[in-house]
């Protein structure tokens, strides 16, 4: 589709991927879709019943948007293996990334995955986790880390990332830039980590320059704060994460997505409007909201507003909207 075509509303709504209740089309996720126009659905075990059913779920969802002349919407889940995986028996379990002793585990890890996501419409893995757990710290990421050693991640990593996305399923590495330190857990507070970016050089940010390095088709900010890099904004706020070290130092120029905007680190500190200025101002492309509630609709409106009175938003929602649309255009050939 041709986003110099695209409305007001289609421009804000690609901005947005969204949670919903319910195990079919109903009546609010066809608002969703119609009317908020969201560019991507998350699934959770509130959808999940069993595989033909999760088929007919996102076969509808695509169905539905084709008819409202809607792009393809990113259908996205989190299927990392052990501890979070969202679709249980009888889709493949593994035991997750600690338990991965080499490349064919992550090869064989991401093949069947790939191969069971695509069997029923989900096209992006919200995977990776790109984390590094350093020895000795009760890292709360412990059970979801490939392990210590920034090497070992990036390889087992990037494993995952090309074998997923030779197989047509999105990979997303998370958290950037990087959690594996952190003893506090997100979904219910915000957490300082006093460290700067040249101490995570060759720690941390090691397995996300690597991602970069493989054509990883998202990148997801934590909502973590680092204070010796930005005092105020936790990374999936952050102009100085999102844009001066991700985009410009690091060099990555595919989708940059939040974190869930609904997690206490956010929502217990910003109010969505707030929270959609700085999105917007950062040149992060995707507010990942995953509960139904009025935050979705309160954040699709804020973006229109903002595109509406300030030039330089509506240029950089612009760039954005290039970003997800090059994405779809590459897995969909829209």
């Amino acid at each position: 589709m041709d986003i110099a075509a695209f409305s007001p509303e289609q421009s804000a709504g690609q901005r947005l991927m969204v949670g919903f209740d319910g195990t079919e089309l109903n009546r609010d996720l066809k608002f969703l879709i119609k009317t908020l126009k969201v560019g991507g659905i998350i699934l959770f075990a509130r959808n999940l019943i069993n595989p033909g059913q999760i088929k007919r779920l996102c076969s509808s969802i695509q169905e539905y948007a084709r008819s409202c002349g809607q792009p393809p919407l990113f259908i996205s889940i989190d299927q990392e293996g052990g501890k979070v995986a969202r679709l249980k028996e009888p889709f493949t379990q593994f035991p997750g990334n600690p338990e991965m002793k080499g490349p064919e585990d992550a090869i064989h890890f991401a093949r069947v995955t790939a191969a069971e996501l695509t069997e029923i419409g989900v096209n992006m893995n919200l995977a990776p986790v790109l984390d590094v757990t350093p020895e000795g710290i009760n890292s709360v990421q412990a059970s979801r880390v490939f392990g210590h050693d920034p090497l070992w991640v990036s390889e087992l990593g990037t494993v995952v990332i090309d074998h997923l996305q030779a197989n047509n399923i999105m990979a997303v590495a998370k958290h950037f830039p990087g959690i594996g330190r952190i003893i506090l857990d997100p979904h219910h507070e915000i957490s300082d980590l006093d460290i700067d970016a040249d101490a995570m050089q060759t720690t941390d940010l090691l397995p996300f320059k690597a991602a970069i390095e493989n054509n990883v088709a998202g990148i997801m900010l934590s909502h973590i704060r680092y204070p010796k890099m930005d005092a105020r904004w936790p990374a999936s706020l952050s102009t100085t994460i999102a844009n001066d070290l991700l985009r410009r130092q690091m060099g990555y120029c595919g989708v940059i997505m939040t974190d869930d905007l609904d997690m206490g680190a956010i929502k217990k500190h910003y109010d969505i409007k707030t929270v959609l200025r700085q999105i917007l101002s950062a040149d992060i492309d995707i507010a990942l909201i995953c509960h139904k509630g009025p935050d979705i609709k309160n954040a699709f409106e804020e973006i229109l507003d903002a595109q509406n009175r300030s030039q330089s938003i509506k240029a950089k929602g612009m760039k954005s909207l290039e970003r997800i649309m090059n994405l779809k255009s590459k897995y969909f050939g829209t």
